[in-house]
């Protein structure tokens, strides 16, 4: 169910969907389409919104926050910390049966390292293919 909602909201007009119009869209259950928002949620790869006078919330993908676009460091961050826990717990071993947290380690602060570098590249990407025309503004709801 999550990956149908979340193909859903990428296609679906208008962009803010109501968890019964999504239920009803998906032909799914309010309390499936509730649980996979959550889930969504949770990775933070929707927004939800509710306009004034609203008693239910709206949803829609959001590609402005970090998780979405995979350019959050603090998952890869907290990778790197339990395998450096790991290996502070294996300190007297030798490297064969540490390899395995060296390389989780060393991965992880590559990543921590490189992202950030990455996720400006690719804003400038993105908005060279916008004033190209190539790409469309997606203007995200408040």
């Amino acid at each position: 169910m999550v990956g149908r909602l979340l193909g859903y909201l990428a296609i679906c007009d208008p962009r803010e969907q109501s968890i019964g119009e999504l239920a009803e869209a998906l032909l799914a259950s309010r309390s499936a389409i509730a649980n996979a928002v959550s889930t969504l949620d949770t990775l933070g790869l929707i927004r939800r919104s509710r306009a004034a006078g609203e008693r239910m919330d709206r949803i829609c993908i959001d590609l402005t926050a970090p998780r979405s676009t995979g350019f959050d460091v603090a998952e890869y961050q907290e990778q790197g910390d339990l395998a450096r826990e790991g290996l502070a717990l294996l300190a007297d071993e030798p490297p064969e049966r540490r390899a395995v947290l060296l390389e989780w380690a060393a991965f992880a602060d590559f990543l921590v390292a490189r992202l950030p570098e990455l996720e400006k590249d690719w804003k400038a990407h993105r908005e060279s293919l916008r004033a190209a025309g190539d790409l469309p503004d997606i203007q995200q709801p408040r």
